[in-house]
């Protein structure tokens, strides 16, 4: 009988895997600190006679060599990686016995890198699971775009092809055990679900169901930032990991830190977000333990530069070392535990920094405060605050100066980037309120959208004509079908100089394209020319899908079961009334408001005291 263990590495969301029978077992792309895995073997009470590999890893930093030199166990990697130190070379079709009865067997599957390779387990010689690293991955697959910029395109396809090869050559009932999709930016896309099968994958993994050109097309479209340390990661895994050292660093009192912050060095204070606000070290910044504190520190800091770590205790600061290994970041140049009361030189006094929700945000005179968005561009393209200022907060630390003068309200999808950057701002030494809420409260509290649904939308056109929607797209398309109400004005002419419609003049507008790309960026051009101006999320396609009114020429195709704008006559039933002309009716008088000033009416929560976070994970990064 065979059994499978996973070895989570939740901040990084990643997965490893110890694999075996009674005796002897496999490990599948281990962490940095193989003690964790060692300990896992001890406990199954068997001995590790293969470490592998599924590719050489752009991610973290992998443990491997140095398992297999302490268990003395063969060192499996794909033959096609470049490494620099002994190994097994691994080519398609080999097979490793495990136990008598269970064996390991190699499926060539390129596309996350070119010498990317699947294992599959075989009991008896059936299929029971097959471990695909960064290939086949619960609802998604792995990028493409890590290994060389010129190969991205290729290697989307060879994705798709080795996801299709899994599928066609294994069983439905085969477990599939991925290395990466549990919050890795490694990953395409999100994971959907904790496990999987093969014949679940078949049946709903974009790759499988999916023609191979849509597919490839989605996947290139959809790709995400990459961490900047992971360009270390690769080179690091090829060269071969030097051995973990997790002896605590050396200590470090007020005057040390003190001298370390003069001398550039960042000083990492790993409390939770509500303690670092109440009271921190002027110049130190804030990653907590409990969220993704290696992938975004590492993303953040400098590559090589000391880092002093802050802890509120002894297992804090071991924890944290544990997590930045596993990413390269091997040292820290000192320590310390406790609070600010030690961390201070006599006479000084800590920095602080109010928190506060959206609804206390709805509440600012906008014009009063700068609003900085720091989620990633994906993020934002679901919806933003109209007139945010948006830097991701992986661009900040190089972007500090683009921020204007004045208060500066800093969010991000939950709370936890919102704090590193309110920390990066305050060592800055700018004024900043932390809004450590959910993004979905801002639309509640009635702030502002940019981006709107096609629903929110048909409210904000509204029965007098409140806004006016204005579908940008090219006179063909329009011609094919657009929404009810709505006034054509082509990208294209927009962008040449054309003024717009006459019943679009001094009005809202919200605009609207096939998907949401032109809609962007007409709302943009439009915005910059003094428009108050909002975009549609999913364009004319999400439109439809939610049964909203459309119409081809000058005929109603479809309705959305209430009025839009009404026309000369009455209705001839008890349906719907809808407009036939192109454009809506040019009675503004009715319409006061701005699309800046449509407010929800949300009542005002409590504004927030000193309670804990209400999450402590992350807030929308892959993980959050």
């Amino acid at each position: 009988m065979y059994f499978v263990d996973r070895i989570d590495v939740p901040g990084l969301g990643n997965r490893g895997y110890l694999a075996g029978g009674p005796h002897r077992a496999v490990v599948i792309d281990p962490p940095r600190d193989i003690d964790r895995v060692i300990e896992a073997a001890a406990r199954r009470g068997v001995r590790v006679t293969h470490v592998v590999e599924t590719h050489v890893h752009n991610d973290y930093v992998t443990g491997g060599p140095e398992l297999a030199r302490i268990t003395g166990a063969a060192y499996l990697v794909p033959a096609g990686a470049r490494v620099a130190y002994d190994r097994v070379p691994i080519t398609d079709g080999d097979s490793v016995e495990i136990e008598e009865r269970l064996t390991l067997r190699a499926l060539a599957t390129p596309g996350h890198t070119p010498h990317h390779t699947a294992y599959v387990l075989e009991e008896d010689g059936l299929a029971v699971a097959v471990f695909t690293g960064g290939s086949l991955l619960i609802g998604t697959v792995g990028r493409p775009d890590l290994v060389e910029p010129r190969l991205t395109g290729e290697l989307a396809r060879a994705q798709c092809d080795s996801a299709h090869r899994l599928a066609a050559e294994l069983p439905d009932e085969t477990a599939v055990l991925p290395t990466h999709g549990f919050g890795s930016f490694c990953s395409a896309g999100t994971a959907t679900g904790d496990a999987t099968t093969i014949g679940r994958e078949r049946v709903s993994n974009e790759a499988l169901v999916e023609d191979a050109d849509t597919f490839v097309a989605q996947l290139l479209a959809g790709l995400d930032d990459v961490p900047a340390y992971y360009a270390h990661m690769g080179p690091v895994n090829s060269a071969g990991p030097a051995p973990v050292d997790l002896t605590p660093p050396g200590p470090a009192d007020a005057v040390e830190i003190a001298a370390r912050l003069a001398a550039g060095e960042w000083v990492v204070d790993l409390r939770n977000r509500v303690a670092f606000a109440e009271g921190h070290v002027a110049g130190s910044v804030n990653f907590e333990a409990a969220g993704q504190l290696a992938t975004y520190l590492a993303w953040l800091l400098p590559w090589g530069k000391p880092v002093t770590l802050l802890a509120e205790s002894t297992a804090q600061l071991a924890d944290a070392q544990r997590e930045l290994v596993r990413v390269g970041i091997d040292r820290p140049a000192a320590a310390s535990t406790g609070s600010p009361a030690a961390w201070l030189r006599p006479g000084e006094q800590p920095r602080t920094f109010p928190r506060a929700t959206f609804a206390d945000l709805a509440e600012q005179e906008r014009k009063a405060v700068v609003v900085l968005d720091v989620r990633r561009d994906s993020e934002r393209a679901g919806g933003h605050i109209a007139g945010s200022l948006h830097i991701p907060l992986h661009q900040m630390r190089d972007r500090l100066a683009e921020i204007p003068d004045g208060t500066v309200w800093v969010h991000c999808a939950g709370g936890m980037r919102a704090a590193i950057a309110a920390s990066l701002l305050d060592a800055a030494g700018r004024v900043v309120v932390a809004v450590d809420d959910g993004f979905a409260a801002a639309r509640e509290a009635g702030l502002p959208m940019a981006r709107v649904t096609p629903a929110e939308a048909l409210d904000l056109m509204g029965a007098d004509g409140a806004a006016v929607l204005l579908d940008v797209r090219e006179a063909e398309e329009w011609e094919a079908g657009h929404a009810a109400g709505a006034v054509h004005a082509p990208l294209s002419a927009l962008a040449a100089g054309a003024a717009l419609p006459g019943s679009a003049r001094s009005r809202p507008l919200i605009v609207i394209c096939r998907s949401g790309k032109r809609s962007r960026e007409a709302a943009a051009l439009l915005a910059a020319r003094g428009a108050e101006v909002a975009d549609v999320i999913g364009g004319m396609r999400a439109w439809t899908e939610a049964g909203l009114p459309v119409a081809t020429g000058n005929g109603l195709r479809t309705d959305a079961g209430r009025p839009t704008t009404t026309t000369s006559e009455p209705p001839t039933d008890a349906g719907p009334r809808t407009t036939t002309t192109n454009e809506p009716p040019t009675d503004a008088g009715k319409a006061t408001r701005t699309t800046n000033e449509l407010r929800a009416d949300a009542g005002r929560p409590v504004k927030p005291t000193s309670e804990p976070p209400r999450e402590s994970r992350g807030d929308g990064g892959p993980v959050e």
